[in-house]
């Protein structure tokens, strides 16, 4: 299907709905139907601020706003220069020197500088942390210092060497650089208001609705293709089906074994990868809950049988995951032997343990590590442990307000998931070693397990440091931290004119490098 000027201008304006935004957004498409990438998601991002936020649906569009000092490469996790151009490390590995680059301004027509640098990790430090900064410690918690040694030039001092410390400055939370002026403007949030020095800025945001970004015509490197990314907000994957096979939309993200035939059937393409993520079940191990008892959550897992619940659910787009790491992480361990499905076992110690009912809270939406929803998955593991003799009721929410409610509400078990950032192991594992609930949700806490995961962070790369995970990875086994479901292949669809690589190993979509031929 091909749109004529016209009729893209007023689909945009029709589904914007606010005066203000109508205008914005008229500006801003362009007139060729090639110039505008229309991208459907299956979840709305939870905000524009790359400090206060975790979930993939805003890193998916902040990745394309904002820049940090390092990115990694386009098809892997090698790092390399960005806003800063480079760097020196001393020799005890506590001193990292960056030179930055110049000529290059924010959004807002400020420059970006050492003092922008400076202005976002302060913002981040212990004492000044906000709520939502969950990021903050995983980012900068080992920083001491930082000092503006001229205007492009800074000097990041740490408390203890850290090997993943200059792959975490590439990634898209908490280490992006936001402006100064726009922070100082909107009150410390720039959720609504983002303003970086990224290829493309944002014209337009309806909730619920769609978000519009368009070229930052004053960006310092090599300007997009395609002038302006409309992300569609459709919560059904038969509608985002429906509307890539119709032409209306671009590329689609959310799909399952269910589609794909019908995807490719319309003649358009699948992109698939292996993934760098888990899926996985959250005991509530606060006190006062039932599964808080290591006994109860070995029963629970006996309960489930979790490789016919994957080949079930995912079809072969996802493997069963015997450890918390995928295969292909430093530190996976192939001798972990998982909980064996033992029902009978499992209705014992459940009955003597007296758990009869459980609370399960989920969310509704597709998910980068749970292509079906969380309503599907939770759904399954009710009729398991139904099986045994426990009746599961659920609560099903979206995904802002699933978050939320993981930190207000009672609730026995829950699902979530994880997408490495930077392919380091510490950044996949040590979400469950902090006591910071939006990470850790279920707030497990083992400190031989904690204690092994802060001494690998400071070991450098190599098999002792892998060795170390890898004893990290049988604790969380023994103890049943959590219970690893499965590892999500990378999934999207796209129509067949469009060109170049957008998806990239940790699980974003940048666009910056994506072209669409005229149909």
């Amino acid at each position: 299907m091909k749109f004529s000027a016209s009729k893209v201008v007023l689909a945009a304006s029709m589904a914007l709905g606010l005066a203000a935004s109508i205008g914005a957004a008229d500006a801003a498409m362009s007139r060729a139907p090639q110039d505008n990438l229309f991208y459907a998601t299956s979840t709305e991002p939870l905000g524009l601020d790359p400090a206060l936020v975790d979930d993939n649906d805003s890193g998916n569009v902040n990745c394309n706003i904002y820049e940090s000092l390092l990115q990694f490469q386009d098809d892997n996790t090698e790092i390399e220069p960005c806003l800063a151009e480079s760097w020196t490390i001393s020799d005890d590995g506590l001193v990292y020197t960056f030179k930055l680059r110049q000529g290059v301004v924010f959004h807002d027509g400020t420059p970006f500088n050492a003092q922008a640098v400076k202005f976002n990790i302060d913002r981040q430090m212990p004492e000044n942390l906000v709520p939502k900064m969950s990021y903050a410690p995983l980012v900068f918690g080992d920083v001491v210092s930082s000092e503006v040694l001229d205007d492009y030039t800074i000097r990041i001092t740490l408390k203890k060497p850290s090997t993943p410390f200059l792959r975490n400055m590439a990634m898209c939370f908490a280490a992006p650089i936001a402006s100064p002026t726009a922070l100082q403007k909107y009150n410390n949030n720039l959720m609504e208001n983002p303003v970086g020095t990224g290829p493309y800025k944002l014209v337009a945001w309806d909730r619920g609705q769609q978000l519009i970004l368009t070229t930052n015509e004053d960006y310092w490197g090599e300007k997009p293709a395609i002038q302006n990314v409309i992300y569609r907000i459709m919560k059904e994957t038969s509608a985002r089906v429906v509307a890539l096979n119709n032409g209306e939309v671009d590329i689609i993200n959310g799909i399952d074994a269910n589609v794909i035939d019908q995807i490719k059937n319309a003649g358009n393409l699948i992109f698939q990868d292996e993934g760098n993520n888990v899926n996985y079940m959250v005991y509530n191990c606060r006190d006062g809950y039932i599964t808080s008892d290591r006994e109860v959550r070995r029963a629970l897992a006996q309960a489930i049988n979790v490789p016919e619940l994957v080949k079930s659910l995912y079809k072969g787009y996802a493997d069963y995951a015997t450890t918390f790491f995928p295969t292909f992480m430093a530190g996976y361990d192939e001798t972990i032997k998982p909980i064996a499905y033992d029902p009978e076992a499992a209705k014992q110690t459940l009955e003597q343990k007296g758990v009869k009912e459980l609370k399960i809270l989920t969310y509704s939406n597709a998910r980068y590590y749970n292509t079906v929803g969380g309503q599907v998955l939770a759904e399954a593991i009710q009729g398991y442990l139904a099986q045994v003799g426990v009746k599961a009721t659920i609560d099903v929410y979206d995904w802002a307000t699933f978050k939320s409610k993981l930190l207000t509400d009672a609730w026995d078990l829950s699902f979530i998931g994880w997408v490495g950032d930077n392919g380091d192991p510490d950044n996949f594992i040590n979400i469950l070693a902090v006591d910071d609930p939006i990470s850790n949700q279920g707030l497990w806490l083992n400190q031989e397990f904690i204690d092994l995961i802060n001494k690998a962070v400071a070991l450098p790369d190599g098999p002792e440091r892998a060795e170390v995970y890898k004893q990290a990875e049988r604790v969380l086994n023994e103890d049943v931290g959590v219970l690893p479901i499965s590892h999500a292949q990378t999934l999207a669809a796209y129509r067949p004119n469009i060109k170049g690589k957008f998806t990239h190993p940790i699980g974003l979509n940048f666009f910056v490098n994506v072209t669409k031929e005229a149909e």
